[in-house]
């Protein structure tokens, strides 16, 4: 495996919406998960997980579920509009791309999930009393920023496949978070 330049890897990342069938050697699922744990994190806690889903069946169900919950984001975009920075054609051709993804996550060789676990607090009663009277305003502050300290190794993730002799499609993916209620 030939590695590339951190700032050619930087430069040339963006989301890769039409996938190759290859299948994704283990050593290069191993290499880049490594690169992930080695991002940091707020207070070093690594609240993190990472599933990697090969099974084919479990692929293909987890895309038709990814599909769902990408009308959601599909309607999100077409009522927002397109962006001031693009033109009307840019604006086609991205969402054209995005509809490919949409239709066919399932078919990915290989599906990686950065997973976010909740922060653990404290005990409301193990804390001084004047951080305790605000114990809720503490947790609400935990939930909201807890998933800043898994971008950092999904940054990793993504620079760390690019580098890999750019063996590796990749993109930055949230739409799970529209449906996770529904599972």
């Amino acid at each position: 495996m030939a590695d590339i330049d951190l700032f050619e890897a930087i430069y040339s990342a963006r989301s890769i919406r039409r996938l190759k069938p290859d299948p994704v050697p283990e050593e290069l699922i191993t290499r880049i998960l490594d690169a992930a744990i080695r991002a940091p994190s707020g207070g070093n806690a690594q609240s993190w997980a990472f599933v990697v889903v090969r099974d084919p069946d479990l692929r293909h169900q987890l895309g038709a579920i990814y599909r769902k919950a990408s009308d959601i984001a599909e309607a999100i975009y077409a009522a927002r509009g397109c962006p001031p920075h693009l033109t009307e054609r840019q604006y086609a051709r991205l969402m054209a791309s995005g509809k490919y993804l949409w239709d066919h996550m399932g078919e990915a060789p290989v599906l990686l999930l950065p997973c976010s676990r909740r922060p653990v607090l404290p005990a409301r009663e193990a804390l001084p009393p004047d951080i305790a009277a605000r114990w809720q305003d503490e947790v609400a502050y935990a939930e909201r920023i807890r998933g800043a300290s898994i971008y950092p190794a999904v940054q990793n993730i993504i620079l760390a496949a690019i580098a890999a002799m750019q063996l590796v499609g990749t993109g930055l993916i949230n739409t799970f978070n529209s449906i996770a209620t529904q599972l």
